[in-house]
């Protein structure tokens, strides 16, 4: 998706960028703890590890972890016994230790680059990620990295990496809701979203920063690729959402453009609503029939022998 930075140039944006989210990200992203989030994070884990989920994993990494929206929900529900979460933002590793002391949690946290990660060979059991391999500016390097830190037998198990073709269809319902903006806040009664403003600084910086953070998306052969050649085995690619991911792009371009305080709650209850039924047609109906490349994430999935 891009071309013109170095390696360190985007470690560093990655840094910067995620710093300064960090403290708004589960706001802005939705990100739940409770019940809502465990049914999300496990019926993606599901998908990637089916009937094996069941037993559990002892020892976990989450490469990017974020505010811990997977490993913590995952030790919530058992899954996983000693959960171990890096990131290379510090305010990140900061927001997600205060996220597992408000839950009550045990979890170690590092600050950490996937490509060259401070534990020794065969530390864990199941290495997983949601949402951060199309940051990672070489990924054969952190592929390696990935098979170095499992014990033989151990599985990765990474979700939301964004499909090059599937990013492409998601255009038409952003143009499409962004021509229908001026009407549909017409119907609300909703002001235009204000450009400038000294309290809207930390969030301009924000956006500006996630323009660049996202440099990858991926067919599902390039998964596959790297996965092989760092060694591992068994190694599979699914495809997740797409009526659900047009559906959600376009009523979040829609509210982008409003005043935030000027969407009411019952547009917002039934733009989750609308996508939770629409994720579950997608899981039943398409996801099983139709080729991965068309979906908007790629969920990957590969064993340690």
């Amino acid at each position: 998706m891009t071309a013109l930075r170095t390696a360190d140039d985007i470690r560093d944006v990655n840094t910067r960028y995620h710093d300064v989210a960090a403290e708004s990200y589960d706001s802005k992203w939705g990100i739940d703890f409770g019940v809502i989030g465990q049914d999300q994070v496990l019926g993606k884990m599901r998908k990637l590890l089916g009937r094996e989920l069941d037993a559990g994993y002892g020892r976990s990494l989450e490469i990017g972890a974020g505010t811990g929206y997977f490993s913590l929900n995952l030790l919530q529900a058992g899954v996983v016994r000693e959960a171990t979460c890096t990131d290379i933002s510090p305010g990140m590793v900061r927001t997600l230790a205060g996220n597992a002391e408000r839950l009550g949690l045990k979890v170690r946290t590092a600050r950490a680059d996937a490509e060259a990660l401070p534990f020794p060979d065969g530390s864990f059991d199941l290495v997983l990620g949601h949402a951060v391999l199309h940051h990672l500016p070489d990924l054969q390097k952190a592929f390696a990295e990935f098979h170095r830190v499992l014990a033989p037998g151990g599985r990765i198990a990474f979700a939301g990496e964004p499909s090059r073709f599937g990013d492409r269809l998601a255009w038409l319902p952003k143009r499409g809701a962004a021509l229908m903006a001026p009407a549909w806040r017409a119907l609300l009664r909703a002001a235009p979203r204000a450009d400038g403003g000294g309290s809207e600084e930390p969030e301009r910086h924000d956006h500006e920063l996630e323009r660049l953070v996202d440099i990858h998306a991926f067919a599902p052969g390039d998964l596959i690729g790297y996965a092989r050649r760092a060694g591992f085995g068994d190694v599979s690619v699914r495809g997740e959402e797409l009526i659900a991911n047009w559906f959600g792009w376009f009523n979040r371009t829609l509210e982008s453009t409003a005043e935030p305080q000027d969407v009411p709650m019952i547009w917002r209850q039934y733009a989750f609503r609308g996508y939770l039924l629409l994720q579950h047609l997608d899981g039943r109906a398409l996801e099983p029939r139709l080729p991965p490349a068309i979906f908007y994430n790629l969920l990957l999935t590969a064993k340690r022998a």
